[in-house]
């Protein structure tokens, strides 16, 4: 005889303002932080085919100088997503029963992966600003292919990046990053998954039982929630991003004909690309600008994959919500993904 599946306390008796508050606060927050700017932004981008500078355009050649003017220009631009990142990832602890992320995102099947994928998609985020969240589905028992297909499906298949593109750089732009996208996204998340053990998340923000004493103690858990996310998130995000912003001349040669359509620079432009930390859609005008000083096709096709993908920054804030393995292997098979379609490009 089976037995039917016992569920936490919370499962089962839950308050409904608590999926509709979080919901509400999804909504509300990607429309100011997302949605309404790059509507606005798209007709900006058709009209002017340019949605602005380079990020990396200025030459500072004083590595503390160049870390401290690339950190505020990226802080600047990314600030207001961060913060959602961080509020959305601490929320989706005490407000979603984990029994319904269990259903869709916890399973450690393609349909988990799949999930992930489509519910990355209104998010729009950046690598470093879907961090937190995918670091908060994993305190709640989310599997590593769901999670990251939701990080990688943020910065990968964001719509809107991908309007900017067609008007900036060319629809054929936008035909090769969808597909090699979702190819990336489906094909990483799932051979992580496949290869990497998963170990169960734990989290110290104790579940509530059904009392009246308990349901009145969601501020204290939400407050820990949160706490333990930017503690461990932030401070060697702003830290990664300050060495990075140093070293950006070096990482992406600006010289005229520096960076050449030869496999050398596809294999070293994915690798930059993984390593570096850009705003939404930064990748096109960094692509427009170095193309136009000369760099071939083929490297501009590693640094569309991979620059929007991963970074340095992001990997570190999520390496207490992955094992390092996990990490490892998702960061060097983006980076074979923009290599392979950079030397396909060569054919």
């Amino acid at each position: 005889m089976q037995t039917q599946p016992s569920f936490p306390a919370d499962e089962k008796s839950f308050a409904w303002w608590k999926p509709v508050l979080f919901f509400l606060v999804v909504i509300v927050g990607l429309w100011i932080v997302k949605w309404q700017p790059y509507y606005g932004k798209a007709f900006t981008a058709a009209e002017t085919h340019s949605i602005g500078k380079s990020i990396i355009a200025q030459s500072e050649i004083n590595p503390l100088k160049a870390a401290w003017d690339y950190a505020m220009v990226y802080f600047l631009a990314v600030w207001k997503a961060a913060v959602l990142g961080v509020l959305l990832g601490s929320l989706i602890q005490v407000l979603i029963p984990q029994n319904w992320l269990l259903r869709t995102l916890g399973q450690p099947r393609f349909s988990g992966t799949l999930f992930g994928t489509l519910f990355s998609l209104p998010g729009m985020m950046c690598t470093c600003c879907a961090a937190p969240v995918a670091a908060g589905m994993r305190r709640q028992s989310v599997s590593m292919g769901g999670a990251l297909a939701f990080w990688l499906g943020n910065p990968l298949l964001n719509p809107a990046t991908l309007v900017f593109m067609g008007f900036v750089l060319g629809w054929q732009f936008v035909l090769i990053r969808a597909v090699v996208g979702i190819v990336t996204v489906l094909g990483v998340a799932t051979l992580v998954q496949r290869w990497v053990k998963d170990q169960p998340q734990t989290t110290d923000i104790p579940q509530p039982v059904a009392t009246p004493q308990t349901q009145g103690n969601f501020l204290q858990r939400w407050m820990k929630a949160l706490w333990n996310l930017f503690w461990s998130t932030i401070p060697v995000y702003i830290l990664a991003v300050l060495v990075l912003g140093a070293a950006r001349v070096w990482l992406f040669p600006h010289a005229d004909g520096a960076v050449d359509n030869t496999l050398f620079w596809v294999i070293a432009m994915a690798i930059a690309g993984c390593l570096f930390v850009i705003p939404t859609a930064a990748e096109i005008p960094i692509i427009q600008t170095m193309m136009l000083a000369g760099m071939g096709t083929a490297p501009a096709l590693a640094l569309l994959i991979t620059l929007p993908a991963v970074s340095l920054p992001s990997l570190i804030m999520l390496h207490k919500a992955f094992p390092a393995k996990a990490l490892w292997l998702t960061g060097g098979l983006v980076a074979l993904s923009g290599m392979i379609v950079g030397a396909l490009a060569l054919i």
